[in-house]
């Protein structure tokens, strides 16, 4: 067997999973005083953009349990059942979560084509602004913070729940004009209205998350990865590194990256020669990607090794 496999040590220390935590548990307490704060604020006004917004803040909360659970098994590290890691729960999740934004928006814009139909009756509007107001801030400060822990952990679990975070804020505020509108002007239909674009924002943000999580599950090629991979093992051919290269391959799971690629060195090389030339070239390939977990396995081959366009497609040995 010629290959051989090299992986960086897990980018995730301790560290790095403790505040993943803190990161989703504020973020699951925050959701709860979410859907308290707002289902008071509607139960006072009376506003269905305010239940627009209401609304959200329970499936919110689902999703955001969603999430807490698959941080945790994501982090799980691999066993033989699951060789590879348990990382692609965080697409369900992404997935999950989606199609959960997309139920509560369709919801929105049912309530709010109701109570354009049949007339708003409103009431107390300046009491559910100031609560609106508040909660939008708190909701700004979470969601900023869990990108930014997200990024930083290349958790996309915390990514997609903060991005979910502040479209909620954005609701918030786009709820507090419109009803602030009402409030000053007197012109009640505008509630509803203001709900209806709610829900259409809500719609194109679950649109998103659902494309991410196709897209991750599906294992598309980052053609950005593609063309970095590229250039460097061109660059370890012209400097005569190695003879040539072919099959490479590889996929993102959350935080990992994992490359596969036949390195061609010439036939009087000896193996050590050989293997220590392919150790240099997956270091390089490793040092392109800082913030991901990188793992490259090469397959050494003679460069006299034949061919044949089916041979490369179906030969048993492409993986190891």
């Amino acid at each position: 067997m010629h290959d051989h496999h090299h992986g960086s040590p897990h980018a995730h220390d301790h560290g790095g999973r403790n505040e993943s935590r803190i990161a989703i548990t504020a973020s699951l307490a925050v959701a709860v005083l979410m859907l308290v704060g707002k289902l008071t604020a509607f139960f006072i006004t009376g506003s269905t953009a305010i239940l627009s917004d209401a609304l959200e803040s329970v499936i919110h909360l689902f999703a955001t349990g969603i999430a807490a659970v698959s941080l945790w098994y994501a982090a799980q590290p691999p066993d033989p059942q699951h060789p590879y890691g348990h990382g692609k729960i965080a697409y369900f999740s992404a997935g999950f979560e989606g199609m959960l934004i997309a139920i509560a928006a369709l919801g929105i814009i049912y309530a709010a084509v109701h109570a354009l139909i049949t007339g708003p009756e409103l009431q107390q509007l300046g009491l559910g602004l100031l609560i609106t107001a508040a909660l939008a801030v708190v909701n700004a400060v979470l969601g900023f913070a869990l990108i930014r822990v997200g990024r930083r952990q290349n958790a996309l679990v915390l990514v997609a729940n903060g991005q979910h975070v502040l479209t909620d804020m954005w609701t918030s505020l786009g709820v507090l004009v419109g009803v602030g509108i009402v409030w000053v002007t007197d012109i009640l239909w505008l509630d509803p209205v203001v709900a209806l674009l709610a829900g259409a924002n809500i719609l194109w943000t679950a649109v998103r998350l659902l494309r991410g999580s196709y897209e991750g599950l599906m294992e598309k090629a980052d053609a950005e990865d593609t063309e970095r991979i590229v250039a460097q093992l061109d660059a370890a051919r012209e400097a005569g590194t190695v003879a040539g290269w072919h099959q490479l391959r590889h996929r993102r799971v959350n935080d990992q990256l994992w490359v596969e690629m036949h390195l061609l060195f010439p036939s009087s090389l000896s193996i050590t020669e050989a293997h220590a030339r392919a150790s240099a070239v997956e270091a390089d390939v490793r040092a392109l990607f800082t913030e991901a977990d990188v793992l490259v396995t090469s397959h050494l081959e003679p460069v006299t090794h034949e061919h044949a366009p089916e041979e490369t497609e179906h030969r048993h040995d492409a993986l190891g």
